[in-house]
This record gives structure tokens, sequence and C-alpha cells, in this order.
């Protein structure tokens, strides 16, 4: 079993910046790629970015919307994973849940999530 948990969550004003972690603990060699997804009320529970080991260095991806404002990182040392957050906007409001997946398993597969934080952009 893998346990996720968040923290960095909160509220910040439009055009300003938050960090988001999410650090794993368990059977973390049980973990390939990990990501952040992000849920507003009456929504789907959305990809924003992932991350990936490739051959010579992490693979990342974004959706569209966060493309060039968000940054995803990993440190395999603290087991922990982050999601920098710039240039934030309203439409950016959501609770944000850390996920990682079984070794050579797409994010989008099922996998362990954790418990999510709330992230609200407003002024």
């Amino acid at each position: 079993q893998v346990q996720l948990v968040e923290s960095g969550g909160g509220l910040v004003q439009p055009g300003g910046s938050l960090r988001l972690s999410c650090k794993a603990s368990g059977n973390i060699f049980s973990i390939g790629a990990m990501g952040w997804y992000r849920q507003v009320p009456g929504k789907r529970r959305e990809l924003v970015a992932a991350i990936t080991q490739g051959g010579t260095g992490d693979i990342t991806r974004y959706d569209d919307s966060v493309q060039g404002r968000f940054s995803i990182s990993r440190d395999n040392a603290k087991n922990e994973v982050y999601l920098q957050m710039n240039r934030l906007e309203p439409e950016d409001t959501a609770v944000y849940y850390c996920k990682a997946v079984p070794p050579n398993t797409p994010i989008m597969r099922e996998g362990y999530w954790g418990q999510g934080t709330q992230v609200t952009v407003s002024s």
C-alpha cells in the first residue's frame, strides 16, 4: 500500500503563486508515475500535470490550461512530488489531488490517491 499526503493549498489572489507538496509513504517501490489532478463540484476530476522517469530524465506533461504556468517536479530521495503554480487564475480554484500509479502504468490508470487540498484563487 501507498499513502499520499498533500499540503500547501490555501487562498491566494489572482496572479499569485502556490506550491503544493505530496509526500508518499508505505511501499514506495510500488510507485512509478505521479501526478496532480483537480476537481470542482459537479465536474470530473481532471489531470493537471504528471511526471515519470524517462531514460535520460523526468518526463512531464501538462494540461493545456496550465501549460507555461504550472511546473511539476519530483524529489525521489524525499519521496515527494511538487506542483509549483504561478499566475494563478480564479478558474484554477479546485481541490487538488496527488496520485501515484505502479511502475509501467499510465497515470490515467488505477492508482493511489491523496486526500486532496483546497486551492482558492480569489480577490
